[in-house]
């Protein structure tokens, strides 16, 4: 099975000298190499994937490698000038002036599967594009502002990603939180429901353990709830597993893979060290302390950052990461790995996060051997986790059935 991996995002090399032209270059993103029309790189028909510098790991660029020989080949039985591979999917961010939407537009920007890319907040969204637009990527970029222009903003999309809302701050407790971003999670997810059913809907928006939850009702009560196309985003629970991993193991950091199950807040996300790739031993201490910082790296950043803020920068890589995941899936992939909080019965929980193989229909397969041969800790850990993520869980259910949502 191949799983993916932490590392940084896109790097752009020309081969030789860099020329400006309007023919196709070899652009890389992650590990996967596209064609597309970039001004100032000279053009190349050859792949070459390299994982040091990818959203994904060894075995998923593996496939890939083979995946994009093939279509070379193809293409230039068909191409005089190589390679031509086509940016098809529009991608729409739900709060996309904000602190996350920010730097996670850019880095979407950035992929050469995304041919237009709209961005949508209440207020300071028309300046994010124009500074986007100039960025000599082939993405389309398209500025919405306010309730009148959210349902154009959504009209087609194949995936959308919704980080809107407010960050936590020092002393909030989750309750505050959830207040404030359950109305606007419902009302985003109503708009979705109603312009574009059938994307892939990336819920970002804290409390995630009751956010998803609360899209999945208003899809329901909209009639157009597909559980395989809703994910709750919990990838930056993976990233910084890894990354703690590997420095507290001195490991090459591509290499090491960490499941995290459970949900997205304290107590409730856990590390699978037991499971970690490549294997690697961990004392009880090592175990409890690493366990205890992935759970709560948010906290370290928000005090971090003395009331400025939460953790923006890397919530959007780690959101960047799971829509180059969804939109490689999309695009015939078959070998994506990666962890979300999804409708699950893995347990008796209603939703659950865990490993999932993404495919074009969203969810192929939950992935239950992580949750087989768990250490005594990570047994433990996992039973008692349950009674509060499944408190959350209700509270956002219970929420919406307070709540109608409009027709």
């Amino acid at each position: 099975m191949a799983a993916p991996s932490t590392a940084t995002f896109l790097s752009f090399r020309s081969q030789g000298n860099a020329l400006p032209q309007t023919r196709p270059s070899a652009v890389r993103f992650g590990s996967r190499y596209s064609l597309v029309s970039f001004s100032g790189l000279k053009e190349v028909t050859s792949v070459n994937c390299e994982t040091e510098s990818s959203f994904i790991g060894k075995e998923s660029s593996t496939a890939l490698r083979g995946s994009f020989a093939l279509k070379a080949r193809k293409a230039n039985r068909g191409s005089r000038s190589g390679l031509q591979l086509v940016a098809s999917y529009k991608v729409a961010i739900l709060g996309a002036a904000g602190g996350i939407g920010q730097p996670l537009a850019l880095l979407i920007k950035m992929s050469p599967l995304v041919s237009a890319l709209n961005l949508y907040d209440i207020a300071n969204v028309k300046g994010v594009a124009a500074d986007l637009s100039h960025c000599n990527t082939p993405s389309q970029v398209l500025d919405f502002t306010g309730a009148s222009e959210l349902g154009d903003c959504l009209k087609g999309a194949n995936v959308v990603v919704i980080p809107a809302g407010v960050p936590r701050k020092p002393g909030m407790t989750r309750d505050d939180l959830f207040n404030i971003n359950a109305n606007i999670v419902m009302t985003l997810v109503e708009a979705v429901a109603d312009n574009c059913p059938d994307a892939f809907i990336h819920i970002i928006s804290n409390p995630v353990n009751s956010t998803v939850p609360i899209a999945a009702e208003v899809l329901k009560q909209k009639g157009v709830y597909n559980p395989k196309k809703l994910f709750g985003v919990t990838t930056l629970d993976v990233v910084r597993a890894n990354t703690f991993v590997a420095q507290k193991k001195n490991l090459k950091l591509i290499d090491v893979d960490v499941p995290v199950i459970g949900g997205h807040a304290g107590i409730t996300i856990l590390p699978l060290l037991s499971k970690t790739k490549p294997t690697v031993r961990f004392t009880d201490e090592e175990v409890e302390q690493l366990t205890v910082r992935i759970q709560n790296a948010g906290t370290e950043v928000v005090e971090a950052k003395a009331g400025a803020g939460s953790a923006t920068l890397s919530m959007a890589y780690a959101a960047a990461r799971f829509v180059e995941s969804s939109l490689r899936a999309l695009d015939g992939d078959g070998d994506v790995y990666e962890c979300s909080f999804v409708q699950s019965d893995l347990t008796n929980l209603p939703f659950f996060a865990s490993r999932i193989k993404l495919g074009r229909n969203g969810v192929e397969a939950l992935i239950p051997s992580d949750l087989i041969g768990l250490s005594e800790y990570e047994d433990k850990t996992l039973e008692a986790l349950k009674p509060e993520l499944k408190a959350s869980i209700k509270k956002g259910i219970a929420f919406v059935q307070k709540q109608p949502v409009t027709a």
